[in-house]
């Protein structure tokens, strides 16, 4: 099979393949006439629950090779552009076409008059922003590889922060609607604070095993919060 077929294929690499696959359902499913931002949100999480957790399982293995290292984060670079890059402005483009939903039964929404081409260009920012990011990424980790001060520190905000940012945005959503009260223009805002974060070169320490588990038990309780969300928000 080894020769006869491209690419890694044993346990280290499967929740990276999760990951991606959770994305892609989200891709489709926000971009579908009838998809839900909140189903999306779903699936964000489920990506960044992947991505806790890939490293760690892929380190269990110590007879990797150099190959098989550097195939490791390359296919982990470029399934998180996927994940917390693409998804996330798929989830917006599910908002928008809900507030145009809303716009047509005769709420006001701002979001809904914001033009198409405005909206494409500010994604499109957003995903150019994240892969910036993972580039730069990939090429410091080649450079400073072995290096003890440069493995405890990001520069810039890590663009698997997403998983987490945005849930927490559409949670805050949900509670203003219930009180008629349509936030989803602030939606884009928070994509561009986001994009610029991504970019911009301050240090940032990298998590623990205490913070890392604190925000998978903050990542489970916006999981159940969403579907709840979901589940309450008949449609909208």
């Amino acid at each position: 099979m080894k020769n006869k077929i491209i690419g890694i294929y044993d346990y280290t690499v499967v929740l990276t393949y999760c990951s991606l696959i959770f994305a892609v359902a989200g891709i489709i499913i926000s971009l579908t006439k009838f998809g839900h931002p909140y189903i999306g949100a779903l699936l964000l999480l489920c990506c960044g629950l992947c991505d806790t957790f890939d490293g760690k399982v892929a380190r269990t293995k110590k007879d990797r090779t150099p190959m098989e290292k550097d195939f490791g984060v390359q296919i982990d670079s470029l399934a998180d552009l996927i994940a917390f890059g693409v998804l996330p402005v798929c989830i917006g483009f599910a908002l928008y076409k809900r507030d145009l939903l809303d716009l047509e039964g005769g709420q006001k929404t701002l979001l809904a008059g914001v033009p198409l081409g405005i909206i494409v260009a500010l994604s499109a920012l957003f995903v150019l922003c994240a892969l910036i990011r993972l580039a730069y990424f990939n090429v410091t980790v080649e450079e400073t590889q072995g290096s003890d001060v440069e493995e405890k520190i990001y520069y810039g905000l890590p663009v698997t922060s997403t998983a987490l940012i945005f849930p927490s945005y559409l949670l805050i959503r949900h509670l203003f609607y219930m009180n008629h009260i349509n936030i989803s223009y602030m939606y884009y805002i928070l994509l561009m604070i986001v994009a610029v974060l991504f970019v911009l070169k301050f240090k940032m320490k990298k998590w623990g095993n205490g913070l890392i588990y604190t925000s998978l038990a903050f990542g489970t309780l916006e999981f159940i919060a969403v579907i709840v969300a979901w589940l309450t928000s008949y449609g909208k």
